[in-house]
């Protein structure tokens, strides 16, 4: 697994979670990081981004509730999620782009983590 998001679980409206994801040693290089999430019947939406240099987006959605940061050191990336509603209810993916060595050479590739489900109870 060269993603691994955890963190996810149940929650009342109102409260906060956070979710951290760990990028496996072997992807160097990362530049964007970013949490996106799937509520149950929907497509996949962007939550938050950040880049290496630390410049962040937000989805309207979560503006001002989450906050999504890193440590480049660690190879992790983190979303502080805050005033959480039922509607925030999904699964949540931790994404990547980076570098690894496969076959010989270098490579620019994205990476997924494996999901989180974040609940969120009225």
């Amino acid at each position: 697994v060269q993603l691994q998001a955890y963190g996810g679980g149940l929650v009342q409206a109102g409260g906060s979670l956070r979710l951290s994801c760990a990028a496996s040693r072997s992807i160097f290089d990362i530049d964007d990081m970013a949490w996106y999430r799937r509520p149950t019947g929907k497509e996949r939406e962007l939550v938050a981004s950040i880049t290496k240099g630390g410049i962040t987006k937000y989805s309207d959605s979560v503006k001002g509730r989450y906050t999504i940061s890193r440590d480049n050191g660690k190879k992790m990336v983190y979303l502080q999620m805050g005033s959480l509603q039922p509607e925030d209810t999904a699964v949540y993916y931790c994404y990547a782009e980076g570098t690894e060595y496969s076959s010989g050479s270098f490579r620019r590739a994205t990476y997924w983590g494996q999901g989180t489900l974040v609940t969120v109870s009225s």
